[in-house]
């Protein structure tokens, strides 16, 4: 019998594989949307509660990934991610201090999609005119009882919805009767996340647009070159350069 491990690397790379053929359809009519944003000089806004927070950082900061990606921060990492009001307070607040504009695309990500704060950060994006992207587990999200008051998860709120493909519970292995293991959401959420924004890179080169885009500051000249290509969105990215 496979080990573990085995099985996990054969059930996860087929989730993969079926999240390609999944999201690629919305990733095409994402790109031109995304890219005509960041052509516009706008960002593109992520955010997560929770282990899902993991997922909104990975396109922030990226070396070879776009310069003008933020992310909404939790400062208690998910542990109220379901006071009501919360999600609301947050969002208000970033929205303060580094702006949501009409257009711009917020990436809202929810492995469940049932939890307040995303919902709530979704519902004030929408409400300020932003295009709402889901990230989350279709088969739990749409099966989910939602804790917000407004009745709705968040594959209902957005405007647009990418599937992680996860199961219930986001573990695909039995260790024993009792105890289920490997978790797929992050991994998988991390790919959809790139695949967006290669697919909106390559929509600003063959449109002919600049491609403000990151080197890793390992590399000779990077940081100065990271600080040339932010400097147009210093006052607007969460995350400072270098």
């Amino acid at each position: 019998m496979p080990s573990l491990p085995e099985q996990y690397l054969a059930q996860a790379n087929a989730l993969l594989a079926r999240a390609w053929t999944v999201n690629m359809s919305v990733i095409a009519q994402l790109a031109p949307i995304l890219g005509a944003s960041v052509a516009r000089g706008e960002v593109i806004h992520t955010f997560g509660s929770g282990h899902s927070e993991i997922i909104a950082r990975e396109i922030v900061g990226r070396a070879g990934g776009l310069v003008c990606i933020t992310s909404i921060n939790d400062p208690t990492a998910g542990f109220i991610e379901n006071l009501v009001g919360y999600g609301t307070k947050l969002v208000e607040r970033y929205d303060r201090q580094f702006e949501l504009r009409a257009g711009e695309a917020v990436i809202v990500i929810s492995n469940s999609g049932k939890n307040a704060a995303p919902i709530e950060v979704a519902l004030h994006a929408k409400k300020k005119g932003c295009v709402v992207i889901a990230l989350t587990s279709l088969s739990m999200s749409t099966t989910a009882t939602t804790v917000h008051p407004g009745g709705k998860n968040l594959h209902a709120i957005a405007d647009f919805t990418l599937d992680n493909g996860g199961v219930p519970g986001d573990t695909i292995l039995q260790l024993t009767p009792e105890i289920a293991t490997g978790p797929t959401s992050t991994f998988i959420g991390a790919s959809l996340l790139n695949w967006l924004v290669l697919a909106t890179m390559e929509w600003l080169k063959q449109n002919g647009h600049a491609l403000p885009v990151l080197r890793s500051q390992n590399l000779p000249g990077a940081i100065e070159h990271n600080r040339a290509v932010g400097a147009p969105y210093r006052h607007r990215l969460s995350k400072q350069l270098a």
